[in-house]
């Protein structure tokens, strides 16, 4: 059981750095920084877009307007610390 509660906790650590490089990146496109007309820069993009975007619509969804600024990212890796935590601090010990 404990591997599996490792694996979790590995899955959810690599899903938040894919957000941050996803914000990162919409950041540099947004910006002119990388040239979206570069094949690898678009591959790369294509597949932030399609790990993050699922997880992202639901919050923007709910989340008011801001004039451009998207927090929906933030609210999503709170959200992610939070089960994070609550894995490693309630279910973990309750399992061993």
């Amino acid at each position: 059981m404990i591997a599996l509660i490792q694996t979790i906790i590995l899955a959810l650590d690599i899903y938040w750095w894919l957000i941050i490089l996803s914000a990162i990146f919409s950041w540099l496109y947004a910006f002119n920084v990388v040239n979206p007309r570069n094949q690898f820069v678009g591959t790369i993009g294509h597949f932030l877009q399609k790990v993050t975007e699922p997880a992202l619509r639901p919050i923007r969804r709910l989340l008011p307007d801001l004039g451009g600024i998207d927090i929906s990212p933030i609210i999503l890796l709170l959200l992610i610390f939070f089960l994070r935590q609550f894995i490693l601090t309630t279910v973990a010990p309750a399992l061993i």
